[in-house]
């Protein structure tokens, strides 16, 4: 059985203002269907769960994602005019020399190609979307200049760039993605929801507030509160796999040093399906 029912469809069509695009019903339906599998990966949401996260959707952003997508000219007018100039104001204040542009323009390119639009879900705005490729490129082009830079003629800072720690830095890494992977798991699916929304979306407070009806202080504590309890669950089990209390450290060290090792987006989608414990959740909701 479809996920959006036919009735429902219909309001969200309408709210989504795809008859703008001629966006047909049924490629619509898709779109919301994919959203809906890649946000609850590994488990059946139950239709609460359902309606509050369609309801949460930048159902506007959606629709045009679609019928740019599908080729639409109007659809690509309007996404070029009213979104590349901001995409070159954050490349401008990722590099003030300009050099972030011609990544702001790669990313334009692949858009007009269309693949790259099946990966816009609707969980954020288009244009925060397109803001984190943005960022992302401009980090992952970064990390690579730096793996080209020269090593040290000085032999104390060539024995520095090669220090004995460095190549347990993939198995650290590895140790922590595993255990902060099954951590994430084990959260209620209300702390996991507000994880995801806020580290791996990278929407606001208040725009995670708004998602899940609480105040901006309120998910600002549980995020803290679910932070700390993350962090435990994740020392406890590198314990519990024999690890040191020096290779815990490094682990987060790892981590720290190199927080894009840590695909938080895919480690929330990937999360495997078990039965989470009941939790005290009075406080802040």
């Amino acid at each position: 059985m479809p996920i959006v029912d036919e009735k429902r469809l219909a309001r969200l069509y309408k709210v989504a203002k795809a008859d703008r695009w001629a966006l047909s019903m049924a490629r619509f339906a898709d779109a919301l269907e994919a959203s809906v599998a890649r946000a609850f990966a590994g488990r059946s949401p139950s239709p609460r769960e359902v309606d509050q996260y369609l309801a949460s959707l930048h159902l506007v952003d959606l629709s045009l994602a679609c019928a740019c997508g599908e080729g639409n000219e109007a659809a690509w007018e309007l996404l070029v005019r009213e979104y590349r100039p901001a995409l070159y104001r954050s490349a401008d204040a990722l590099d003030a020399t300009g050099g972030a542009r011609e990544l702001a323009d790669s990313i334009y390119g692949e858009l007009y190609a269309r693949e790259l639009f099946r990966y816009f879900h609707g969980r954020s705005s288009l244009a925060t979307w397109l803001r984190s490729i943005l960022a992302q490129r401009h980090v992952d082009r970064a990390r690579a200049a730096k793996r080209l830079d020269p090593l040290p003629d000085d032999p104390e800072r060539l024995a520095a760039a090669t220090s004995p720690h460095e190549p347990d830095l993939a198995r650290h890494q590895m140790l922590l993605q595993q255990t902060l992977r099954e951590a994430i798991a084990k959260l209620a699916p209300r702390d996991r929801l507000r994880l995801s929304c806020y580290y791996a979306q990278q929407l606001t407070l208040a725009e995670t507030g708004r998602l899940l009806r609480e105040h901006e202080a309120t998910v600002s504590r549980q995020l803290a509160r679910t932070r700390k309890v993350i962090r435990r669950d994740v020392e406890q089990r590198l314990r519990d796999a024999g690890i040191s209390e020096p290779e815990i450290d490094r682990c987060f060290e790892a981590s720290s040093g190199d927080a894009g090792a840590l695909d938080l987006d895919r480690m929330f989608a990937e999360a495997p399906a078990r039965k989470i414990p009941a939790v005290d959740r009075s406080e802040g909701r």
